[in-house]
C-alpha cells in the first residue's frame, strides 16, 4: 500500500494482483459442494419458472447458498434495460411482466422454509414505475404466505422518482437495499446509465421515510472493490453512505464474469477489507460486512435481526465468507 492507500493506481502490483485472466489468490478459491439441498433448491426454482441472481449473475457463492436452502430471487425477467459493464445479466429485449411471479416466489419461499427472503430485480426503465408495484406485490405475497418471514429488497434507482420509491416503502420490507456499487469516478465506465448522486438520493429518501414514520426498515447499500478505485475515493464513499442514512453496508471483491466485462484491476487483500470495515463502523454504519467473497445478501437475516435488537455487529463481521445468505 502506498501513500494513496488501498488501490494505488490502475496497474497491478504482483502476480496475484493481475486482471482476472490470471490465477486468483488463495482467498478467492471456492470449494464446490454438492448436496441434496442444492439439487432441491434448483428443482424448486425450475418448477416455479423463477430466476435467481445467484445463477444469472454467476455468483461465486451459489453452490454454498443453494446447499443451505437459500437464494436471492430475481424479479421481472433475466434481461436488463441497462448495460453495466460489471454485471453478467445481459441487456436487450426485456420480457413482459409476469403477474403470477410474486405469488410463485412466495410459494417457493414457503417450500424452502425460509425465515428471511431476499428479492432483487433487473432494472426495468421501460416500465412506467420501473417495476415498483411488482416489488410491492412480491413483498405482500411473501408476508401473506409466510407470516414470520422477513424480507430484504435490493432495488434499482427507479430513475429517482419519489412516488415509485414510496410504492416500495409502503410495503415495509425489513431491509431496503440499493447498491452504490463503486466510486463516482468509475460510474461512466461501469454504470453508464446510472448516477452516483441519484443513488445517494435513494438512500437518503429511504432514511427520511423511515424516520418520518418511525418504521423498522433498515437502509442498506453495497460496493465492490478491485475495479480501479483509490483508497481515498472509497473512504469518501463510506462517508457519503453514512451521511445519507446507511445502516448496513457490504463490501466485496469484484470478479470479472467474462473477458467482455470490466477487468479486475486488483485482487484486494483480506486485511484491506478488514480496514475498510472498521472505518465504516467508525463512521457510524451499524453493520459492515467486508471481505473478498461478501455479496449483497451476505448474512442478510443476521444483519437485520441484530440491528433490530439494538445490538452492534460482532467484531468478525468484516471477515471473509463463503456464504451469501442465511436461510
Amino acid at each position: 500500500m502506498n501513500s494513496d492507500g488501498l488501490i494505488p493506481d490502475l496497474q497491478p502490483r504482483s502476480r496475484d494482483s493481475q486482471p482476472s485472466s490470471r490465477r486468483k489468490p488463495e482467498w478467492l478459491r471456492m470449494k464446490r459442494r454438492g448436496s441434496e439441498d442444492f439439487n432441491e433448491v434448483r428443482r424448486l426454482l425450475r418448477s416455479a419458472s423463477l430466476s435467481t441472481v445467484c445463477e444469472t449473475a454467476n455468483c461465486p457463492n451459489r453452490a454454498e447458498c443453494f446447499g443451505s436452502r437459500t437464494a436471492t430471487f430475481l424479479l421481472m425477467g433475466d434481461v436488463c434495460t441497462r448495460h453495466c459493464t460489471f454485471c453478467n445479466i445481459p441487456g436487450g429485449q426485456v420480457a413482459s411482466l409476469d403477474a403470477g411471479e410474486p405469488k410463485r416466489i412466495a410459494e417457493t419461499v414457503a417450500a424452502l422454509g425460509l425465515k428471511f427472503a431476499v428479492v432483487t430485480s433487473v432494472t426495468r426503465d421501460d416500465l412506467p414505475d420501473g417495476g415498483a408495484a411488482h416489488f410491492s406485490s412480491t413483498i405482500r405475497h411473501i408476508r401473506r404466505l409466510n407470516a414470520n418471514c422477513g424480507v430484504e429488497v435490493l432495488i434499482p434507482d427507479f430513475l429517482g422518482r419519489p412516488a415509485d420509491l414510496e410504492t416500495v416503502f409502503r410495503a415495509q420490507p425489513e431491509v431496503l437495499n440499493h447498491n452504490l456499487e463503486t466510486v463516482p469516478r468509475l460510474y461512466q465506465a461501469m454504470r453508464p446509465q446510472a448516477n452516483y448522486g441519484r443513488s445517494l438520493a435513494v438512500l437518503k429518501r429511504t432514511r427520511q421515510w423511515v424516520d418520518a414514520f418511525g418504521l423498522d426498515m433498515k437502509v442498506k447499500t453495497g460496493i465492490m472493490l478491485g475495479v480501479g478505485e483509490k483508497r481515498h475515493e472509497v473512504i469518501q464513499l463510506l462517508k457519503d453512505a453514512a451521511e445519507h442514512g446507511t445502516q448496513i453496508l457490504t463490501i466485496g471483491q469484484y470478479l470479472q464474469p467474462s473477458q467482455k466485462h470490466h477487468p479486475v484491476i486488483r485482487y484486494v487483500e483480506p486485511a484491506d477489507f478488514d480496514e475498510l470495515g472498521a472505518i465504516g463502523r467508525e463512521l457510524g454504519i451499524g453493520w459492515v460486512e467486508s471481505g473478498p467473497l461478501v455479496r449483497s445478501s451476505y448474512h442478510a437475516r443476521e444483519q437485520s435481526e441484530t440491528l433490530e435488537q439494538g445490538a452492534s455487529a460482532p467484531a468478525n463481521s468484516s471477515k471473509n465468507s463463503d456464504r451469501a445468505g442465511t436461510p
